[in-house]
Parts: C-alpha cells; sequence; structure tokens
C-alpha cells in the first residue's frame, strides 16, 4: 500500500486526490485548512462521462496527523502558499517524497532551501489535468488531460516517474534536470500573455458586456505576445543548458496567426473563461484570480530573476510583468 498526501484543496487537488484515491494499492489522505467542508467519499467526472470516485483516509488541518502517516507528499497549492507549505511539513519529513503537482511557481527553489540534498523531490512540469470544483471538497471536473507528462525527480529512480504515469492514466517521463521542470512557457508566458493580449489599454473606467473566453476568443497580439516572451525564455534555456520546446513547436504552429488559431481550437479549452468579476456596470478583470497572483509574482518574476542573473535582455517579459505588477498593485492598494 502506497500512501499518498495531497496538500492543498482547490480544483487541482480535489481532482488528483479522487483519481488517485480509485487506483488500487493508494490510499490518499488530505492536508487542507478547512477540513470541516471535505466528505471522505469524493467523485470526480471527466467530460467523456468518466466517473472517479475515492475514498480519502485522513483530512487534516495539522501536518502532524497526516505528514508521518505518509509516504510521498504533494503539494497541489498556489505559488503563494509553496514555501509555507513546505515549512509547515519540514519537521515531519523523514523519508518521504515531497512533489509538487506543478514546479514552475518556484517549487525546486525552495525546496532546496527548506530541505538537506538528500531528500527525495519531485515536481511536474506541466499540470496533469485542466480541473474545476463543482461542489468544495465533494465533486470536482476533469475537463482536459495530457497525453504525455514530465517530472523533475531528484533522490528517486526513475521508475519513481513510471510509477506516476500508471497512477494518472498518462504517461510520465523523468527529466534530466530539475530546471526543466521549474522553467516553462506555459501558465508563467501563457497567462500573462493573454492578459496583456486582452487587457493593456485597460483603466478602471472601462467594463465589458460579457466574459471573454480565455482560449475561444483568443486573438493576434495575445499569440504575438506570447511568441516575443517564448523567445526570450529560450534564450535563458539555451544559457542554462537546458531544453523547453518552443511554444510554436509544442503548439505545432509556425506564427502568430496559426497559433492563435491553434488555442482556439482545443476542445478542452474551450469553456475556460477569463478570470472576470461582474459589477454594475459590467464585467471587470479579477485581480484576486490565481492568473494574476500567481501567474505575473511566482511565475513570470521568477523567469525575469534567472535572467537578470545571466544577463538576458527581455523586453517583452519586462513589458507585460511591469504591466501586471502595476495593476495588483493598484487593486491592492485600494
Amino acid at each position: 500500500m502506497t500512501r499518498l498526501c495531497i496538500c492543498g484543496g482547490g480544483s487541482l487537488g480535489l481532482v488528483t486526490a479522487g483519481v488517485l484515491a480509485q487506483q488500487d494499492g493508494v490510499e490518499v489522505n488530505l492536508l487542507t485548512s478547512k477540513p470541516s467542508e471535505w466528505s471522505k467519499e469524493i467523485k470526480v467526472s471527466d467530460l467523456n462521462g468518466k466517473l472517479y470516485q475515492g475514498h480519502l483516509h485522513i483530512i487534516s488541518d495539522q501536518a502532524e496527523q497526516v505528514i508521518p502517516q505518509s509516504d510521498i507528499i504533494l503539494l497541489c497549492v498556489p505559488g503563494f502558499l509553496i514555501e509555507k507549505t513546505l515549512r509547515d511539513i519540514a519537521s515531519y519529513i523523514t523519508t518521504q517524497a515531497v512533489g509538487s503537482i506543478v514546479s514552475s511557481t518556484g517549487f525546486f527553489f525552495r525546496a532546496h532551501e527548506i530541505f538537506d540534498n538528500k531528500t527525495a523531490l519531485f515536481g511536474f512540469q506541466r499540470v496533469p489535468y485542466i480541473a474545476r470544483v463543482a461542489e468544495y471538497g465533494h465533486t470536482a471536473q476533469l475537463l482536459g488531460y495530457k497525453t504525455q507528462l514530465y517530472m523533475a525527480i531528484e533522490n528517486l529512480p526513475d521508475s519513481f516517474a513510471t510509477q506516476w504515469g500508471t497512477w494518472l492514466n498518462t504517461p510520465v517521463a523523468a527529466l534530466h534536470n530539475y530546471l526543466e521542470a521549474a522553467l516553462t512557457n506555459s501558465n508563467p508566458l501563457l497567462h500573462p500573455s493573454r492578459l496583456y493580449g486582452m487587457w493593456h489599454d485597460w483603466t478602471p473606467a472601462i467594463s465589458y458586456p460579457t466574459q471573454t473566453k480565455f482560449y475561444a476568443d483568443w486573438d493576434e497580439l495575445s499569440a504575438e505576445t506570447y511568441i516575443a516572451c517564448d523567445n526570450e525564455f529560450q534564450t535563458l534555456t539555451r544559457v542554462l543548458g537546458i531544453h523547453i520546446p518552443s511554444v510554436l513547436e509544442y503548439y505545432e504552429s509556425h506564427d502568430a496567426a496559426s497559433l492563435m488559431n491553434k488555442l482556439r481550437s482545443i476542445e478542452a479549452f474551450k469553456m475556460i473563461l477569463a478570470p472576470m468579476k461582474q459589477t454594475e456596470s459590467g464585467w471587470v478583470p479579477d485581480f484576486e484570480s490565481r492568473y494574476f497572483t500567481e501567474d505575473f509574482p511566482f511565475g513570470l518574476q521568477l523567469v525575469k530573476d534567472l535572467a537578470l542573473q545571466h544577463d538576458i535582455v527581455t523586453p517583452t517579459i519586462d513589458r507585460v510583468l511591469t504591466w501586471g505588477k502595476q495593476l495588483i498593485g493598484d487593486y491592492e492598494r485600494k
């Protein structure tokens, strides 16, 4: 029996817990700040009607009640909670493997600071699923699968990654360097580029009659911005000696127009809406969304910091990052 502990109760935590808890030989525990709002029986459904039903063994907001009783710890928390969560569990880590559902918001950098160099660490390059909560702590929707997943591992055999492929019903391959997972041109570049494309000229006086579709309404400016950010990102990866497929390569595109059409056409993405909230005057950007609170300060900022360390010029990343941080700062000062 493998005992897994999910840390975090958001959409990814719920969906991942549901999928894992249905697997034979897997026992799932949960560390969450809201244990009273969780059911021990959870259900996750996908777009094809497949239903995952799982039982949670221990649900607690106390690390000492779940971490020592688990063999593998998986963080499913936003970037701003990575360091806090790792510090909360650190004193209970002995031989457990500690990992993160996504590595691009600083997981490996924080883990290297907090744990010794013998600790088993792992982190996914991209999240396994597109996930949405239906009823918090009870049910969720799995809106999209990946065809292949990649995982960085330290002090663990390659078979560890392979085992995750069995549990998640998706092949998982081990990467050669943690930086290949810690750095990605997915959400940390994709989300800010799209937000900039939609709202680069937004002011508090502007509202919209409807909620924009994040992917289905993708425009050419967003695609151009994404490609330009990725070109600067690729300069960084070459200096670091790692390979991460370019945005155009990953999405099988050759220019901004084809990338725009590709992103618009992905079936699993079509229902995803832009982070907006409704006001009396109409729809406006939602600066409390993780697209703002995570992908600028804990995603794109990480890329910028590493570029600075290696004297790499990043004019497009600078423009997008400055714009996003200014909007977030203006909102927080209200």
